[in-house]
């Protein structure tokens, strides 16, 4: 694991274990405290969805894990010759810049072009090699972002809000495509967003900040949490379409699968995948209206 903390180096953490270890971390700006004593893993093939208020100190996390902010305590381990791929929270082209598509995914990053119409056609964008950036609506530039970002072919993928300008059908379809990404790269992904009935039923894993660690664990639970409901309210909790899956296994309280004794099938934590139920998931959002 590549280490950055308080010490400019510390024993590495031995291969075969979390992409990502954030380890009681704490970070100030400006002299004033936004991040404080927060710990999170990310695993291969795990989406892990960071949630919270406006100014809770997600992006500035994330750009501590990026190594762009040094930190007042704490460690941050990413493994040894991990790659991370970013998509930033804002990205304005220049309206009077002529720039395609395809220029724009050459600046700076390896491979030929054969490679960038690749990553175009997985991320839905097949065709728009020469169209200009400032012509692409929301949706399809955050989708750019993401071809870009799939051009280090990261282990690791970060996702800043990368549902920003995007109306809710684009949304799932965006949500769809980053678990496809998680399932066909073997990537783990850590996705920031505002957006709570999305995310909790996209998401394998959630943590929830507002300056300190409030919450985390698997979604259906973190919406039940008494912190989640302070801060989002029971009204919100209740009309989230929470992420279920097949009953074949159970989650202990930080997330983890545990298998139940007598199940025959795997768990199945792609977004949005169908199964078959013998019972609904109503009544315990039912129970959190006012």
């Amino acid at each position: 694991m590549i280490v950055r903390s308080l010490a400019l180096r510390e024993a590495p953490l031995s291969g075969g274990q979390a992409l990502l270890r954030v380890e009681g971390v704490s970070i100030a700006l400006g002299g004033r405290s936004v991040v404080r004593d927060v710990s999170l893993e990310v695993n291969r093939r795990e989406i892990v969805s960071l949630i919270g208020p406006n100014g809770s100190g997600k992006t500035t996390l994330v750009r501590a894990i990026l190594g762009l902010l040094p930190l007042v305590k704490g460690r941050i381990a990413v493994q040894s010759g991990a790659r991370i791929g970013y998509v930033p929270q804002r990205f304005e082209p220049d309206p009077v810049l002529p720039m395609t598509v395809d220029r724009f995914l050459a600046l700076g990053t390896a491979g030929g072009r054969a490679r960038r119409v690749t990553v175009l056609e997985e991320v839905g964008c097949t065709g728009m090699a020469r169209r200009q950036l400032v012509e692409l609506s929301g949706g399809e530039f955050r989708r750019v972002l993401i071809a870009r970002a799939l051009l280090r072919d990261p282990d690791l993928l970060v996702l800043d809000e990368p549902l920003q300008q995007v109306d809710l059908g684009g949304q799932l379809e965006l949500y769809g495509l980053i678990g496809r990404i998680r399932d066909e790269h073997g990537c783990g992904v850590i996705v920031i967003s505002h957006d709570l009935h999305v995310v909790m039923a996209s998401t394998d894993r959630v943590v929830c900040l507002n300056g300190h660690v409030c919450c985390s664990g698997a979604p259906d639970a973190v919406s039940r949490h008494p912190e989640y409901l302070a801060l989002f309210g029971a009204r919100a909790a209740s009309s989230i379409a929470v992420y279920t899956h097949a009953h074949d296994h159970a989650h202990g309280p930080a997330g983890e699968v545990m298998p139940i004794e007598g199940s025959a099938k795997g768990p199945d934590h792609r977004p949005g995948h169908a199964h078959s139920h013998d019972h609904d998931h109503t009544s315990d959002r039912e129970a959190a209206r006012p």
